[in-house]
């Protein structure tokens, strides 16, 4: 662990004593749901309609379902930006976690959120998150650190993967990618979309394809202040992140169990 760039590794020993040893038998019977057929997945919308709505989207999984599997129509504003996530879990669930699928998965989930020039792009000008008020809550990495904090992050991601992880460390460094690419901020919107997207990703690259049945999007959304919350803690500018707060938000993904 002492090679990676950019994934603090500091709590993992911590982290494993926290988690124990049940998570595993959990994810273990983890099963598709007798919803799913062959051209619809319901884990899948379950992960597209809950990351949409942690993002403030109004839709709802019953809606999204029929529309999904029965073919119900409803206005196209109402499932196209979930439709465009849906799209996105199914290309990643067949290709591998690299830098230029993980660009494509971005193009896809924002079809309908960002011009075309801006989709699947690193972001040139500053970033900030902002409060339903105004009031800025983070500021993230400046542009001239973006591309080089990504390429740290692919790197070690392809270390990882490389790397003989107990489950427990699997779930430990999705949870700490999920984190450190929203801290990064990289593209110009549909962070936090990719940044659930990646984390059940790398997930199922190392576990296999029981990850995508993890119901952490609804899990978070469910807890979405504290999710927040979680994510705050770290500082207020992406120069200042105190990873050694890290540990409340790599738990949660194990509470999606």
């Amino acid at each position: 662990m002492e090679d990676l760039a950019i994934l603090p590794s500091s709590l993992l020993e911590e982290y494993k004593k926290a988690v124990g040893k049940d998570i595993y038998q959990t994810f273990k019977h983890l099963h598709d749901s007798k919803l799913s057929v062959d051209t619809f997945s319901f884990c899948i919308s379950v992960s597209a309609v809950f990351s949409s709505k942690i993002e403030g989207e109004n839709i709802e999984l019953d809606s999204y379902i029929k529309h999904k599997k029965m073919g119900v129509k409803f206005l196209p504003d109402y499932t196209r930006k979930i439709d465009d996530l849906y799209n996105a879990y199914q290309f990643a669930q067949g290709a591998k976690l690299t830098a230029k699928n993980v660009e494509k998965a971005h193009k896809l989930l924002t079809k309908n959120i960002l011009q075309a020039t801006e989709r699947g792009k690193i972001r040139t000008g500053n970033m900030y998150v902002s409060t339903a008020d105004g009031r800025i809550e983070y500021v993230a990495a400046p542009p001239a650190e973006v591309k080089p904090a990504m390429q740290a992050l692919y790197n070690d991601i392809r270390l990882l993967f490389d790397t003989e992880l107990s489950f427990a460390e699997v779930f430990f460094f999705a949870s700490i990618i999920h984190l450190v690419f929203v801290k990064i901020h990289p593209f110009s919107d549909g962070n936090g979309r990719t940044a659930r997207l990646l984390e059940k990703w790398f997930i199922a690259e190392k576990l296999g394809a029981k990850a995508w049945f993890i119901q952490s999007e609804r899990h978070y959304y469910k807890h979405d202040q504290t999710y927040y919350k979680n994510i705050r803690a770290l500082g207020l500018e992406y120069a200042f992140l105190n990873y050694s707060k890290a540990m409340p938000f790599a738990l949660m993904l194990p509470g999606a169990l």
